[in-house]
């Protein structure tokens, strides 16, 4: 197995082999080319995105500037994905990102990983695990998400965790490492910010 084959397979391998590093620079020439649009030139983006992201569904839209190891040449957005300024994907290997689901700033989607044994890292090698993240979540601001993890449907992750281990649908979870705090229920379907009511009536 070549070291390109193993960027999806889980196994260790090296990073920087002339292969790897000729396809890796073709898409961050891409992701170059992006960060350095006018926020009027929506049609550019668009068409940029769709070229660079493996999927990307309709109505996405990210915030330049977008930081990504592959330029988003793993990544997998649903529809109607929002990402704010600086958001990270380390993309080796997949990520995939569910419809609606919102992302804040300085978000870190981190798929790679390095082996604790120094022999090994002193001679760079690295593993990389997916990530999942479900439909209309929000990933508040500050938030990594560690390699292999997946985060359920309507999830919400609070702002600065650190996501070490999956967390499972229509959940609010905080912290470092993140836990569970509380089920979303049905205080939530009254009040939007601590005691500020939701008027549905003029949504």
């Amino acid at each position: 197995m070549t070291d390109k084959e193993k960027l999806h397979s889980g196994d260790i391998y090296y990073p920087s082999g002339e292969e790897i590093m000729r396809e890796q620079l073709a898409c961050l020439d891409k992701q170059y080319d992006f960060n350095l649009t006018r926020p009027t030139e929506l049609d550019k983006r668009e068409k940029l995105l769709k070229e660079m992201f493996a999927e990307i569904g309709e109505g996405c839209y990210i915030e330049p500037p977008l930081h990504s190891n592959w330029g988003g040449h793993h990544t997998h957005f649903g529809k109607f994905v929002y990402a704010n300024f600086n958001l990270t994907l380390v993309d080796d290997t997949h990520i995939y990102v569910g419809d609606y689901t919102l992302i804040g700033p300085n978000v870190v989607l981190a798929t790679a990983g390095h082996p604790i044994l120094p022999e090994l890292r002193e001679k760079a090698y690295q593993f990389n695990m997916p990530i999942h993240i479900g439909k209309n979540c929000w990933l508040g601001a500050g938030v990594v998400v560690l390699p292999g993890v997946t985060i359920g449907d309507n999830t919400v992750i609070g702002a600065g965790s650190v996501v070490t281990k999956d967390i499972p649908s229509g959940v609010v979870a905080v912290g470092n490492p993140c836990r569970v705090l509380r089920q979303i229920n049905d205080h939530d379907r009254e009040y939007y910010f601590k005691d500020k009511k939701i008027d549905f009536s003029r949504l």
